[in-house]
């Protein structure tokens, strides 16, 4: 009977952690002046398995949008994409120049040193769905994730 137990609760163990395992670091939003409706948030994603993120939202904002940089011939231009891919094990860099959290129709503005609450919504191979809540902090307007590096 233990051992039948005990197999049991590895079992679910094991089954618990086929979820998708995602980790966030260095999240951080770019702050705001008054009458400003829009803002970026940025951050780096690693998933233990291949995953997509499909949305984010906030109650700071009234949208919040996944976006990508990139070249249309010799303009750089922002647009919408449905998803971004998550590869397994490797880290994904959300920042000015690539893909990003657009956050639109601000409520109010973001001020240097508050947090904002952001949950990122995670789709998997099986299209089970898994949610990441943050605390993010907001940075000044001139902030640069790569400024001391």
């Amino acid at each position: 009977m233990t051992k039948r137990l005990i197999a049991l609760l590895a079992a679910g163990l094991c089954c618990a952690s086929a979820f998708a395992q995602v980790s966030v670091s260095e999240p951080w939003i770019r702050a705001t002046v008054p009458v400003q409706k829009s803002t970026g948030a940025f951050m780096k994603l690693q998933s233990a398995k291949p995953a997509r993120l499909v949305e984010v939202r906030t109650e700071a904002a009234g949208r919040a949008e996944l976006h990508e940089m990139a070249m249309d011939g010799q303009v750089m231009r922002m647009r919408r994409v449905e998803g971004i891919e998550l590869p397994a094990g490797k880290t994904v860099d959300l920042a000015s120049g690539g893909y990003h959290v657009m956050l639109f129709d601000l409520k109010r503005q973001l001020k240097e040193g508050e947090k904002v609450d952001l949950t990122l919504v995670v789709q998997e191979a099986d299209k089970k769905r898994q949610e990441v809540k943050l605390s993010v902090p907001v940075k000044p307007l001139t902030h640069s994730a790569h400024a001391g590096h």
